[in-house]
């Protein structure tokens, strides 16, 4: 057992409770705080499909509306085969809580990829572009 066995067991919980009626592809995630809490999110879909809001994004509310302002650790769960990354939109919004961070992919049938928050976004833009 690893680090983010932990977080693919919330993930998986999570997803269970993903609002996904028009595309019924229900996705969780779960992040650990610098803190060392675990915080879910599921993706929640809207019929105006632009305000629908990923996994990964209401796992990093949870985690902020707690106090968090550092992430250490993603996992995410989906349908897909192989195990698919988050959206653009999920990884800048990682990168605004972390320069570099473990991220756990897997899957329903248990098929799984460990990639990292860099590997997936190199070059992200931040708030020290800002400056």
């Amino acid at each position: 057992m690893d680090d983010l066995d932990d977080l693919l067991r919330a993930a998986r919980e999570a997803q269970k409770q993903a609002y996904a009626p028009y595309s019924n592809y229900r996705v969780g995630a779960a992040v650990r705080g610098d803190n060392g809490k675990i915080y879910g999110g599921a993706n929640v879909e809207n019929a105006s499909y632009g305000l629908s809001i990923c996994a990964e994004r209401n796992a990093v509310a949870a985690a902020v509306l707690d106090g968090v302002r550092r992430i250490v650790a993603v996992a995410v769960v989906t349908a897909s085969s192989p195990p698919v990354a988050p959206c653009g939109a999920c990884r800048q919004t990682l990168a605004e809580f972390a320069d570099d961070l473990p991220i756990a992919l897997t899957n329903e049938r248990g098929e799984r990829r460990d990639t990292t928050l860099r590997e997936l976004l190199p070059l992200a833009f931040g708030r020290t572009d800002l400056k």
